[in-house]
């Protein structure tokens, strides 16, 4: 009886490990294409480059934090 339950559980772990894993694949290698994405721009008070995601835009322009937009 015990081996029965094994076998069961080894094959539904072999089933698991053949459907599922490539979708997880898929999904990671999805991930890395979103995070290529992102471009970098120059703020114009300070000349640094700042992560387009994590910039302050104000007038249609990059900001690299609060103090740079206020000293436009």
């Amino acid at each position: 009886m015990v081996l029965k339950i094994l076998a069961v559980v080894i094959v539904a772990f072999l089933a698991y490990i053949v459907f599922f894993k490539k979708n997880r694949e898929k999904d990671i290698i999805a991930k890395k294409n979103e995070q290529i994405e992102d471009e970098m721009v120059e703020c114009p008070t300070c000349k640094t480059y700042v992560s387009q995601k994590e910039a302050i835009v104000s007038n249609g322009k990059f900001y690299c934090s609060k103090e740079c937009l206020l000293n436009k």
